[in-house]
């Protein structure tokens, strides 16, 4: 009798799925398939984000280390900022004054080697103009935005009037002009925000 393993390293979120053990014979109808086969779901821990007030130079967030399976017993949490163990945090959930270039993470304890994905606010967005050579009136023109981001960053557009209002245009990533007209010169600004902050940057079309 011969006995077949399947091993699974470094195991991620993405191997969830069913699994089943099929051999092949060189025999008519040699085929066998084990059914129902075996559900393997995997969850990542992840932080959350409870509450945020935004100040002029720092932000303050309530966080959650979170997670839909954990294994059984008593369990104490570690907390990470920029990386760096927070010592002396081992609830579950966390506070704390944050600039916004800085990120945290979570693990389990005794299981630190599982940690969790990093959060932090979006970083500067980048702004591009797509085509890049001279802007001809008729032409399609499209201004692109993207910040890094965990949460994902979502984006909203606005555009600067000669009183330095800001006024929004839309809340996709792009931008596009499909026929940009002379009027439609000035400054872009892109913002982009999750559920730790706001930053934005800015594009000229001249």
């Amino acid at each position: 009798m011969n006995y077949c393993t399947l091993r699974v390293t470094d195991l991620r979120e993405s191997d969830s799925a069913e699994y089943k053990f099929r051999f092949i014979t060189n025999q008519p109808g040699g085929t066998y398939t084990g059914s129902p086969g075996v559900t393997l779901s995997v969850t990542d821990l992840q932080v959350q984000v409870s509450r945020l007030q935004i100040y002029e130079s720092s932000n303050w967030a309530e966080l959650k280390c979170h997670s839909s399976c954990l294994p059984p017993g008593h369990h104490y949490y570690v907390w990470y900022k920029n990386g760096q163990n927070i010592g002396g945090q081992t609830s579950n959930s966390y506070s704390a004054y944050f600039y916004p270039a800085e990120s945290f993470s979570c693990a389990v304890g005794g299981y630190e080697k599982s940690r969790s994905p990093s959060v932090y606010a979006p970083k500067l967005p980048s702004v591009s103009v797509s085509p890049s050579a001279e802007i001809v009136e008729g032409s399609s023109v499209t201004l692109n935005c993207s910040s890094d981001a965990n949460p994902a960053a979502k984006y909203t557009w606005y555009k600067e009037n000669g009183n330095q209002n800001l006024y929004p245009l839309g809340k996709e990533q792009k931008l596009v002009f499909r026929s940009i007209q002379s009027s439609d010169s000035g400054k872009y600004y892109c913002a982009a925000v999750n559920d730790l902050g706001r930053t934005s940057g800015f594009e000229l079309l001249t």
